[in-house]
């Protein structure tokens, strides 16, 4: 992958103990600095940080692509095939509820990838993906 700014995302969970298993523990996300009400994490390099909500967390919207309904708003990481491979295998070995299981999307077409959807504990939508190279991310 080309070398790229780090982004930054926040966003709300309902707890911070399952929010930190969860992306610590099964996806293997460092924490970083953390709070009594947020708690950092390293997502492949790039920062989010979960936010104790009292309100609403997650969303049950989706919209159709590729003959699938993929949750939105949602958000992730593009991953090199080997690290892709690697989180799938051990997502499916720990028993995850996806809401779409690891798959090719697009197969044959521009913009082939590999994907899975899975939520967190607070419902927030996230989505892996991996592409044959690099230059496939923005390929029209």
């Amino acid at each position: 992958m080309p070398d790229r700014p780090p982004f930054h995302l926040a966003f709300p969970v309902r707890d911070l103990a399952e929010t930190r298993r969860f992306y610590g523990e099964l996806l293997g996300c460092p924490v970083g600095r953390e709070a009594d009400t947020w708690t950092d994490f390293d997502l492949f390099g790039h920062q989010i940080t979960a936010h104790l909500s009292s309100g609403e967390t997650g969303d049950r919207l989706s919209s159709p692509v590729d003959g699938r309904d993929v949750p939105v708003p949602h958000f992730g990481v593009v991953l090199d095939p080997a690290a892709w491979d690697a989180l799938a295998e051990r997502l499916q070995a720990s028993d995850v509820e996806f809401v779409i299981e690891p798959t090719v999307r697009f197969r044959g077409e521009v913009g082939e990838q590999r994907t899975m959807f899975l939520r967190d504990p607070s419902g927030n939508a996230l989505e892996f993906k991996s592409f044959p190279t690099p230059d496939a991310l923005f390929r029209r």
